[in-house]
């Protein structure tokens, strides 16, 4: 249980990202991003090697003492878990900023059918036919959303991707800290985007105001999610964790309609409905089946 609500704390934060992103409104796009890896990278190495140099120095122990075969398959999945991290950072900026918010917004809908589809090819995470039907439904939601916005489509796609493949990574039987891991995401991560610097206005003023949100954000909406998330998969299947993630859309979009009073029509209003049905139908299905599972033994 407290793998499954791990999950559930991780996203329902996320779903609360608009409150601390729209004061930041008039700074551009690309800037919030810089300053948030950066905080979240010292921030995170900090508590890392500060207040949890037990867990860490047996993660580093970890690594020097496994067979150079495992070591390099370790070495593989956190590179490419950082490249994945990064790139859904930047994808996900670039297209709010460039594209739509839209198109960012349909991304963490068809991030949970990328997830589950890759955990059961790749993991072989079996799945009952209630939670098909569950993917199913989402897929036609997700369809009709996208309808008439094909390149919006396209772009989600390249946020939802990469995050799918994060998870699906971090599915792993290596015996490391998880929050070591994530720190290491996370410092590689920023690393791999610090070229950014070069292409941004540093002319711009920054206020307390910026950089106390930026702070917020990048522990609060970048570290303590992420860590939930990593978290949950040790109890947890990625198909679980990804269809969990519905809830981060479902709670902005209730957020944007009931506290910025922002307009939505019926498609939006059938779509989201329909995605929310699917989540619940989902996660019943699952219980279900676990429950007859533990019944057959």
């Amino acid at each position: 249980m407290k793998h499954y609500l791990s999950a559930v704390l991780g996203f329902a934060i996320w779903g609360t990202f608009a409150l601390v992103l729209k004061p930041l409104s008039a700074y551009a796009a690309l800037d919030i991003l810089i300053h948030r890896v950066i905080f979240a990278a010292i921030s995170i190495a900090f508590v890392c090697f500060m207040f949890r140099r037990k867990q860490t120095f047996a993660s580093i122990h970890y690594v020097k003492t496994i067979s150079p075969k495992e070591r390099v398959k370790l070495l593989i999945n956190m590179f490419f878990s950082a490249i994945m991290l990064g790139l859904n950072w930047f994808s996900f900026i670039y297209v709010m900023n460039a594209v739509s918010v839209n198109a960012t917004s349909l991304a963490y809908l068809i991030c949970p059918i990328l997830t589950t589809v890759l955990a059961s090819l790749f993991l072989r995470e079996k799945l009952n036919i209630g939670q098909w039907f569950a993917v199913l439904l989402s897929l036609i939601s997700c369809l009709i959303l996208a309808y008439g916005h094909f390149m919006d489509l396209i772009y989600s796609m390249v946020i939802a991707l990469s995050y799918a493949i994060y998870l699906v990574l971090q599915k792993n039987t290596f015996q490391m800290d998880k929050f070591f891991t994530l720190t290491i995401h996370i410092v590689v991560s920023t690393f791999l985007l610090l070229p950014i610097l070069t292409v941004i206005d540093t002319t711009v003023p920054k206020t307390m105001t910026f950089y106390g949100l930026v702070a917020i954000i990048a522990v609060g909406y970048t570290i303590i999610p992420l860590f939930l998330n990593i978290f949950a998969l040790k109890g947890l299947d990625s198909s679980i964790v990804g269809t969990l993630l519905y809830l981060n859309p479902i709670i902005s979009f209730l957020l944007a309609i009931l506290y910025y009073k922002e307009p939505i029509n019926t498609v939006q209003l059938i779509a989201f409905g329909m995605i929310f049905t699917a989540v619940v139908i989902f996660n019943i299905a699952y219980l279900y089946g676990r429950k007859r599972n533990m019944a057959l033994k």
